[in-house]
């Protein structure tokens, strides 16, 4: 063991979060693992400097050992507190050997580590697991053949089901899949070179954006051609043979011991986390929920606290008194429940109307023209973009290719408290066309913010479902309730050629006329 480096040293004393210290932390960088098959996945490992016996945490991805500022949110601050921190990375990444390839190899080389954890002399016998995003799927991978010295898990805004991850809605998630892409690719690298490949996606992202076919113009963007992210933009439906085993939730949902989960309202996949929540509790197993006002990535800038209670609890064999806690949008505050949804909701059915939401089914249409060449952006919601989260609408909702639908001032608050919908009868002129739909609140003062959306590919028959995820949001007296409706959200989903050609060859770009008719309806969980 070793003193911790500088940079961690100078952490400690000037930037304290979370609990005070209980000990010193020494650590040793780099240490080989034999994983599955052969492969040397290194670790590093941080210590509490005592005799006294700790319980070690396990955490494993491309991303999460060396790398700040996660060897010192997760090396440092739970070592300090008493826990013996393993972080690894991935096969192939970071410096272990082997290729890597989303989730295949993730189950197995995480059981071999756990072996090679149990002839340690630190190891006292409870093992616990904790990470974020992609942490988190590394957890449930081994959920399959559980070792019985795992005690808990603590996931925090994880992945569980890759396919929906990049399918999300039946259109690929395309900014998502750059984005991580690039977090996932480059960790082999050294920092300096990891540095430049964000900078140079940085800089030729808008212009690739605008170029076709995506499998040709993607390359400039990486430095050459990823055949993983091909991968995921080939395998369009979820019985190709691609996705096969990807999925964690299942053995997730039956994994016998108690289990911590942390999303967020604007997170990447935070259905698939409140469906495992509601499975795991419908089976009678030990779980708790907590969901913020974050994005993927900026709760643990703006909340750090709430994890870190959350996950040390856990990890100390507590539970919380309530299961569930939840940011309440709108009123700026926290809820404490015992279930999610809450017991007592009940649907509030809104019709539409030119340009209203109405208490009474409406006659009549609404169109609007969707250019693939001038596609409607991605503003605000589950971004990784600087544009992430709760932002104004008000430059989406000038645009021409968005249609607007906005209630009377209300005369009491509305709280929505569980899952959004939009049930639509809607048809479009093209081959293939999409419906973006998202929940907005308007002030008194007419400014717009999102509360959630969802995308779906239209169906041929007309009556497409738009699943807008979930939220906790209070609409306060005198502010309005708006529908929001557009043909996409770029790019944060790939953009309709209009064509249904595939969209990694698709060149030739088809503009659609879409008609809304009022007999759509949005639906709301309403306390």
């Amino acid at each position: 063991m070793r003193d911790l480096p500088f940079l961690l040293k100078m952490m400690r004393r000037r930037a304290r979060k979370g609990p005070a210290a209980r000990y010193d932390v020494q650590w040793e960088p780099a240490v080989p693992v034999p994983g599955a098959d052969g492969t040397t996945l290194l670790t590093d490992h941080y210590a509490p400097v005592t005799t006294e016996p700790c319980p070690t945490v396990l955490l494993r991805s491309p991303y999460i050992r060396g790398g700040f500022p996660w060897n010192w949110l997760f090396g440092v601050l739970f070592a300090e507190q008493g826990f013996h921190v393993l972080m690894q990375s991935s096969r192939g990444t970071g410096g272990s050997t082997g290729e890597f390839t989303f989730w295949r190899n993730e189950g197995r080389d995480g059981l071999a580590t756990v072996e090679w954890i149990r002839k340690q002399e630190f190891f006292t016998g409870d093992l616990f697991t904790l990470g974020p995003s992609y942490t988190g799927f590394t957890q449930f991978a081994m959920a399959h053949a559980p070792p019985p010295e795992w005690r808990a898990a603590v996931a925090q805004v994880p992945v569980l089901d890759p396919y929906r991850f990049y399918w999300a809605g039946g259109q690929f998630a395309l900014e998502r899949a750059l984005v991580g892409g690039l977090a996932i690719f480059s960790q082999a690298r050294t920092f300096r070179a990891n540095l430049g490949a964000a900078v140079r996606m940085q800089m030729r992202l808008r212009g690739t954006l605008r170029r076709v076919p995506l499998g040709e113009a993607y390359p400039s963007l990486y430095g050459g051609r990823r055949p993983e992210f091909e991968s995921w933009l080939n395998n369009p439906s979820a019985d190709d043979p691609h996705w096969a085993g990807a999925g964690t939730g299942p053995a997730a949902a039956a994994l016998p011991i108690p289990v911590s989960l942390a999303t967020g309202w604007h997170d990447l996949a935070t259905d698939q986390i409140i469906e495992l929540f509601q499975r795991r509790r419908a089976a009678g197993l030990e779980t708790d929920l907590l969901i913020g006002p974050w994005t993927h990535t900026n709760g643990f800038q703006r909340d750090w606290e709430a994890f870190m209670t959350q996950a040390l609890r856990r990890l100390r064999g507590g539970s919380p008194e309530l299961p569930v806690r939840v940011h309440v949008g709108g009123a700026g505050e926290w809820r404490d429940l015992p279930d999610w949804p809450p017991a007592g909701i009940r649907p509030r059915r809104l019709h539409l109307g030119p340009g209203a939401l109405t208490e009474i089914p409406g006659q009549g249409c609404s169109t609007f023209r969707y250019d693939p060449e001038d596609p409607t952006p991605s503003i605000g919601g589950a971004l990784q973009s600087p544009t992430q989260g709760t932002r104004d609408m008000a430059r989406l909702e000038r645009r021409a290719d968005v249609l607007v639908f906005t209630s009377p001032p209300l005369t009491g608050a509305v709280e929505v408290m569980g899952p959004v919908r939009g049930e639509f009868d809607v048809t479009t002129s093209a081959a293939s066309g999409d419906l973006f739909a998202r929940l907005c609140d308007v002030d008194p003062s007419g400014k717009s913010i999102n509360v959630c959306d969802g995308l779906a590919r239209i169906t041929p028959d007309g009556r497409t479902v738009v699943a807008m995820g979930s939220t906790a949001h209070r609409f306060r007296t005198g502010h309005r309730i708006r529908l929001l409706v557009a043909g996409g959200a770029y790019p944060r989903w790939m953009r309709n050629h209009g064509t249904g050609e595939p969209i990694a060859t698709a060149t030739r770009m088809v503009p659609a006329e879409t008609t809304v008719r009022h007999t759509s309806v949005l639906e709301l969980s309403v306390v």
